[in-house]
């Protein structure tokens, strides 16, 4: 991890923020022809989840140097800004209130977990600017606290998503553990966080309406590095199958220690453990573990050729693979949606406060095949494209093994 934050080279502030562009537009301007536009995005870059973050900012980035060098809005230049929010809400918090405080940032990417974006939320509600992440799958987000009983409303007309929900892919992955890997038996332990906890619940939901029985339930913290009173318990519980609801970070160490004890399960996981990090770091013992994640494959999509090309030939840190092309595709999103404004004024951007809130709208209509799938949202802000793909570790790598929908 240490040597992939090296080769990024991210000069982060005392605010966790970085622009990759030194032009500083005030965002104010109504002249097409001078006009600089920032995409905020809010990641954790560092600590945490760092991989996958990272893997987020530079998919922005793409997005952005393809549309100036493409001259996608003729007369705009855009650039981002990335925060880093080291997955902490708090810090989510803090990184919001400096994304909307900055008349120059239009709109922004992110963040890429729930529980942070939970702490956003508001606060990009109250300065009416356009949220979207590639990642969050806290079903909540969009279609309120009590979606489970069938009340669904939306909580915040700004925020979006490009990433379908956990209650698809809870019962996705439920399907295939019971179904398709013949699990019958499953241990079940999730971080206590917002994704992990509601992933983790929503599995053992559906697996045990199509009959599996859950040999045991557990939790641990985030950081925790020494599992092995749970893993005593896992072994000894007769589970063959381990489901994880939480991040890379704990799932690594956790499937390494677990295998180390004699314990030769499967640890299944969502998209939180989606990494090659996690392959690099459990070793061995990853193999024959599995995860599902949003979309399908993007090396199997030649709308995203281009985009790997780039992200392999510049080096970029972090992991493409996970949420690299919704990334791209949430902020192509908003590219077209300034369009969309501008072409609505009469060929001017308005100022950046009046902009932002035509954004909403403009956004909420997008139409347009990304480079992982069709890009459009329903009434919730939730993505249309509801495809997902099983993954298993296989011979050292992630190896897709199935994808489809769930509809149960």
């Amino acid at each position: 991890m240490t040597s992939v934050l090296a080769t990024g080279a991210l000069t982060l502030t005392a605010c966790g923020s970085r622009s990759d562009d030194d032009k500083k537009g005030s965002g104010d301007s109504t002249s097409a022809a001078s006009t600089n536009v920032v995409i905020g995005v809010d990641a954790p870059l560092t600590g945490s989840n760092s991989a996958t973050g990272l893997g987020i900012q530079y998919g922005v980035k793409i997005a952005v140097d393809d549309a100036n060098k493409n001259n996608l809005v003729p007369g705009v230049h855009f650039s981002l800004k990335a925060f880093d929010d080291k997955a902490l809400p708090a810090t989510g918090q803090q990184n919001a209130t400096a994304i909307t405080g900055d008349p120059s940032i239009y709109a922004a990417v992110g963040p890429l977990n729930s529980g942070v974006a939970r702490s956003m939320q508001q606060v990009f509600a109250s300065a009416k600017m356009v949220e979207i992440s590639p990642s969050n799958t806290a079903v909540d987000l969009t279609q309120g606290k009590d979606w489970a009983t069938g009340t669904k409303a939306r909580p915040f007309t700004d925020y979006f998503r490009t990433a379908t929900t956990d209650a698809i892919q809870g019962g996705f992955a439920a399907e295939y553990a019971y179904k398709n890997a013949g699990k019958k038996k499953v241990y079940v332990v999730d971080d206590k966080q917002a994704y992990g906890a509601g992933l983790a619940n929503l599995f053992k939901q559906h697996f045990t309406e199509l009959g599996g029985k859950v040999a045991g339930t557990d939790h641990v913290n985030t950081g925790d590095k020494d599992f092995g009173t749970l893993v005593t318990k896992i072994k000894n519980s007769g589970a063959d199958l381990l489901y994880y609801g939480g991040q890379y970070d704990e799932a690594q160490l956790l499937s390494k220690q677990l295998k180390g004890a004699g314990a030769h399960i499967p640890l299944m996981g969502g998209d939180g453990i989606f990494s090659d990090t996690y392959i690099q770091v459990a070793g061995a013992a990853s193999e024959g573990d599995l995860a599902t994640s949003v979309g399908v494959p993007v090396t199997t999509l030649p709308a995203a050729k281009d985009f790997i090309a780039t992200y392999k030939a510049n080096n970029y840190p972090g992991d493409y693979g996970t949420y690299g092309g919704y990334s791209y595709d949430a902020a192509t999103a908003i590219i077209k949606a300034v369009k969309t404004v501008m072409d609505a004024n009469g060929g001017k951007l308005p100022a950046s406060s009046v902009a932002r809130e035509k954004l909403i709208d403009a956004v909420q209509k997008s139409d347009f095949d990304g480079i992982a799938g069709h890009v459009s949202f329903d009434q919730y802000g939730d993505t249309t494209n509801k495809q997902l793909t099983v993954y298993q570790v296989k011979s050292g790598k992630w190896v897709a093994v199935q994808s489809g929908t769930y509809t149960g």
